[in-house]
């Protein structure tokens, strides 16, 4: 089974698997151990169910420490593997895991922020944010895809066809600070045929006026109220 007590000696593994630094980890871990305490009420499960027997009672969790209730959603985030699988490594069946995920997962937003990490979703928020930090930040725009799982119908299934490496995906546009390297802002999820373009005209995302705003050949016409806009220029094929 992986546990946090083995992993935490290998920092280039721990960093794979959680995509955090063992200093983060535990920086990290006490506001998720107080998000975690104030879902188990006394009376109730962490499902909502009325408790059965005493709190500490009945079989010993495979989660037991909060270590490893942080590694185990942590691990479910950063490598997103089939819940057969993560139960496997967490030795635990399918639908156990499955519980744990719907469980920690609300936690782990609370605590991340607490910690005020959580990439904005206000578009004025953002700008705000980031004013406050510098009157002219560096910032990255960029679209992501994340796999899904194939739509049975084939209007769904053109929709989020991405058109790379015949995936079917769902995207998102975010904005990067070049220098501390955090999402500062995340856009609302949109099927993966839609151009990062098109998202980033749809969002009414906002920026420091003295920002200087980097992106890729995928945003080009996209040129937002900023001091500058930056894009690389695509090289001209050699001539023999």
């Amino acid at each position: 089974m992986l546990e946090f007590t083995a992993l935490k000696n290998d920092r280039r593994k721990f960093l794979a698997l959680t995509g955090l630094t063992l200093k983060e980890f535990d920086e990290l871990l006490p506001p998720f151990a107080a998000a975690y305490q104030s879902q188990a009420v006394r009376d109730k499960t962490l499902t909502g169910r009325p408790r059965q027997r005493a709190i500490g009672g009945g079989r010993r969790s495979v989660l037991e420490s909060m270590e490893q209730k942080l590694l185990f959603i942590l691990v479910y985030q950063k490598t997103y593997p089939l819940q057969a699988l993560l139960g496997q490594v967490f030795e635990m069946s399918q639908s156990r895991a499955n519980r744990w995920v719907h469980q920690l997962m609300p936690i782990l937003k609370q605590a991340l922020d607490e910690l005020g990490v959580l990439p904005e979703r206000d578009p004025d928020q953002f700008a705000r944010r980031e004013r406050r930090r510098s009157e002219s930040p560096d910032l990255i725009i960029d679209g992501t895809d994340r796999r899904r799982q194939r739509p049975k119908s084939k209007e769904k299934q053109a929709l989020h066809y991405s058109g790379k490496r015949k995936t079917h995906s769902d995207k998102n546009v975010v904005v990067v600070n070049a220098k501390s390297k955090r999402i500062g802002y995340l856009s609302q999820t949109y099927p993966g045929k839609t151009h990062d373009k098109k998202i980033a005209d749809d969002e009414p995302i906002r920026y420091p006026r003295k920002t200087i705003l980097y992106k890729d050949t995928g945003f080009q016409g996209y040129e937002p109220k900023v001091h500058e806009t930056r894009q690389p220029k695509k090289s001209r094929a050699r001539q023999n």
